[in-house]
């Protein structure tokens, strides 16, 4: 036999176990049911624990349809250890439950579950991966019994729907290593993490948590990431919280009513090398932080919205030269920005809501920037193009930039997002975006552009939204956008675009906001709108629009169908380059930073529309702001009107609408916001619920035969309430069909009998043209009196009409 060598045998052995040791740790945590070669039975008491913990869920997907058999080491998303057939690992992440209501029907994505945990999990002693995240829990919350579970490692409730308080048994958990319980609902402080000694990752953002921040966090020195990010944490920062935090690589903090504040020393030297820092709506300090100074090997950075009052320091230019993320947004960092800057190629740089000056800097590694609302001057480099043709995304909006728009621009081949509104940019749009395949945005709006659209941007094939609002431009509309058929949004508003809405509706089946506002479009309102499947704010104020409003509108999908999506927190590891728009809501005009798909819209007023408004309209139950405003519209207010239930903001001002306030209007509890001024409106006004509260007299004047508060018209015998206004209705309908009765059966015997008289009988002749010369000057006189009024009403809201429309222009 030849000699053994003891080494090489304790090296294979060490190998052997080294290997072993590595299959049972990627079977433990494999994000898949992991197959192994060995004939592992099943624990019957297992078995049954997981049967019960089936039994509290609702599997719509059918996706636990696996879970039957003696072998549950074989079931879906459970593992068994490879030695003793015990369960070590319940792997059940879910996609993210997304659903929606619409006509009382509910659809649920699959592969999401529902239900209630069952502590039938505590028979699983074993168990040390437990993954639940994105699943549905309907709020519940996490159960205390999950603290038991004490082989625990890793634990997952990310996305599940939970509530409520985190449970301090979950401090019990002395194995545990990873902990995530983002994106939930419970509230409170952190749980006083305790035995968590060997914890590496912790993340619980994106929640309601309010408490303090525990300095023994900084006890934990095998922490790799702390998440705390996008909660309203009320708590001081100290060196306390970092003090043995030397691993820490991955930091994120961030308080949303900015109630978290820093307070270090500042000759205070961090113990840690980050990789990743995110700070945000937390109350940093004005000046720069020193400590950022030592953190050479940081890739991603946000200081945004957390009170910089400072210039950039020239050291902390000296710190990116491994960055690819830089968020220094919503502060009031002043200065100019340098002409170059050592980043990593395709940068993502945000310094936008500042108060930056100078010229635009070409900065050719970045690939997104946003320079928006800063105080940026001259011209846009007209070799933009070509020095920056790496870019994707780009937000110069709401400087003082002035010039043209270089055609260079044509050159960045990557471009899916452009955004130069607000600025002082003149003259024509630039005609060539040939080449241009991949931009989805262009936002030109509130400039001094002129002239047409170019034929060009509407053959871009992946342009979905284009907003060209208030400049200068003209044509004809359809001809200005005979090709942009894909478009989800489109604004032309206050320009000077002429012709009808037809053409445009027969193609622009897919849009969701179409503001036409403050042209001059004519014709009529055309019936194909209603079929818009997505239109959820229509926008056509301050146009020559005629006709009617088409009672299919009340066919508006979009605005009759609550649609609930999953919330999506402001991201932290990728800058947003959002949509932004203006609407009139309320009465007044308001910026959206970001245009919810949820807001709904229509706005037809200060046209010449007649006729009355459609019942049909009250149909659509999710609308939040209806302006009718300043037409010609007659009739009632639909009685049916209370069913708007979301409705924000109502106003039907100076039109011709008469009789009642609908008393349906007071279970419109939503509605902050209501003009029914200068209209025939008459009866007594409501009192209840959100009428109560409204004290401002403005909101009804013009409408003599309205009355009660907040009116100083009394409900007297020729005022009433709509019930008795609605009798009396009735009873004058009936008085008037037997006076024409009367009337012409006195025409026929009064006419011989009074007619013949006058011509027998001359004295009685002169007597009768006497008082019909009488007659006729009394009613001269009442005549003039009406005349007057009326006069006076008119002038009013001609006057109310050029103020507003000062304010309008404004």
């Amino acid at each position: 036999m030849a000699n053994r060598n003891p080494t090489f045998e304790l090296t294979v052995l060490l190998i052997l176990v080294l290997l072993t040791k590595s299959k049972f740790l990627e079977a433990l945590r494999s994000n898949s049911h992991a197959t192994v070669d060995f004939n592992i039975s099943c624990i019957e008491k297992e078995r049954e624990a997981l049967l019960q913990f089936k039994d509290g869920l609702k599997d719509p997907s059918g996706w636990l349809s696996s879970w039957v058999g003696d072998d549950c080491c074989n079931w879906v998303g459970v593992s068994c250890s490879i030695q003793t057939g015990h369960v070590v690992t319940l792997e059940l992440k879910g996609s993210v439950c997304d659903s929606y209501q619409e006509n009382k029907a509910a659809y649920y994505r699959k592969s999401c579950l529902f239900g209630k945990l069952n502590p039938s999990l505590l028979n699983l002693p074993f168990l040390s991966y437990l993954d639940l995240s994105g699943n549905n829990f309907h709020g519940n919350p996490i159960p205390e019994f999950i603290g038991s579970l004490k082989n625990l490692r890793y634990l997952d409730l990310s996305q599940a729907s939970f509530t409520g308080m985190v449970p301090s048994s979950l401090g019990n958990l002395s194995n545990l290593e990873h902990l995530d319980l983002s994106h939930n609902s419970f509230f409170g402080s952190l749980p006083r993490l305790g035995n968590l000694s060997l914890l590496s990752n912790l993340d619980l953002s994106f929640n309601l948590m309010d408490g303090m921040i525990p300095e023994d966090i900084g006890q934990l020195s095998e922490l790799f990431t702390l998440n705390l990010y996008g909660n309203s944490w009320k708590s001081v920062i100290s060196e306390n919280h970092f003090r043995n935090l030397s691993g820490l690589t991955f930091l994120y903090l961030s308080s949303t009513n900015k109630s978290l504040v820093f307070n270090v020393r500042h000759d205070w030297v961090a113990p840690f090398s980050l990789s990743t820092l995110a700070i945000g709506d937390c109350q940093l300090g004005s000046a720069f932080p020193s400590w950022l100074e030592s953190q050479a090997g940081i890739s991603r950075l946000t200081l945004s919205n957390v009170g910089l009052l400072d210039t950039i320091p020239g050291w902390f230019w000296r710190l990116l030269p491994q960055a690819q993320w830089l968020d220094l947004s919503d502060n009031q960092i002043r200065g100019e920005l340098p002409k170059s800057i050592n980043v990593r190629v395709d940068a993502w740089i945000d310094l936008g809501f500042n108060r930056l000056e100078g010229s635009l800097p070409l900065w050719s590694n970045v690939s997104n920037l946003s320079l928006r609302n800063n105080l940026l001057t001259g011209s846009i480099p007209i070799d933009i193009g070509h020095r920056m043709s790496i870019f994707e995304n780009l937000d110069l909006s709401n400087n003082l930039l002035n010039g043209s728009i270089p055609q260079s621009i044509s050159e960045m081949r990557n471009l899916s997002f452009l955004d130069l509104s607000n600025n002082h940019l003149s003259r024509e749009i630039p005609s060539n975006w040939q080449g241009l395949d991949k931009l989805r945005v262009i936002d030109l709006s509130k400039n001094r552009l002129s002239g047409g659209i170019p034929s060009s941007i509407c053959s871009l094939p992946s342009l979905v939204c284009l907003r060209l609002s208030s400049n200068n431009l003209s044509g004809e509309l359809s001809a200005s956008l005979q090709d942009c058929t894909r478009l989800l949004s489109l604004d032309l508003g206050q320009n000077g675009f002429f012709g009808t809405i037809r053409p445009i509706a027969e193609k622009l089946i897919n849009v969701s906001y179409l503001g036409l506002r403050a042209n001059m479009l004519t014709g009529s309102i055309p019936e194909q709108l209603c079929g818009f499947p997505v239109l959820h704010i229509l926008d056509l104020a301050h146009n020559n629009l005629s006709g009617g409003i088409p009672t299919c509108l009340g066919n508006l999908k979009a605005m009759k169908y609550t649609r609930y999506y999953s919330s999506v927190p402001p991201s932290i590891e990728r800058i947003e380059f959002t949509l932004h728009a203006e609407f009139v809501v309320k009465g007044r005009q308001n910026e959206y930073r970001k245009i919810n798909s949820l807001l709904n819209i229509i706005d037809l007023s200060s046209n010449n529309l007649i006729g009355e408004i459609p019942e049909e309209i009250t149909s659509l139950t999710v609308l939040h702001a209806l302006n009718l405003s300043w037409n010609q519209l007659t009739g009632k207010i639909p009685e049916n009107i209370g069913s708007l239930q979301q409705l924000e903001t109502l106003d039907l001002s100076c039109n011709h609408l008469s009789g009642p306030i609908p008393p349906s209007m007071s279970s419109m509890t939503f509605l902050s916001h209501l003009n029914l001024s200068y209209n025939n409106l008459s009866g007594k006004i409501l009192s209840s619920n959100q009428f109560a509260t409204w004290n401002d007299p403005s909101i009804y004047e013009g409408n003599l035969y309205l009355c009660g508060p907040p009116l100083t018209t009394n409900c007297s015998s020729g005022h009433g309430d709509s019930e008795d206004n609605d009798k009396v209705e009735d009873e004058d309908k009936s008085e008037k069909f037997w006076f024409y009765v009367s009337v012409v059966l006195g025409f026929i015997v009064g006419f011989w009998a009074v007619c013949g008289t006058l011509i027998i009988k001359e004295s009685w002749r002169h007597t009768y043209f006497r008082f019909v010369d009488e007659t006729k000057d009394k009613l001269f006189v009442i005549i003039a009196v009406h005349v007057g009024h009326l006069y006076k009403k008119v002038c009013r809201c001609q006057k109310i009409k050029v103020v507003a429309n000062k304010r309008y222009e404004l």
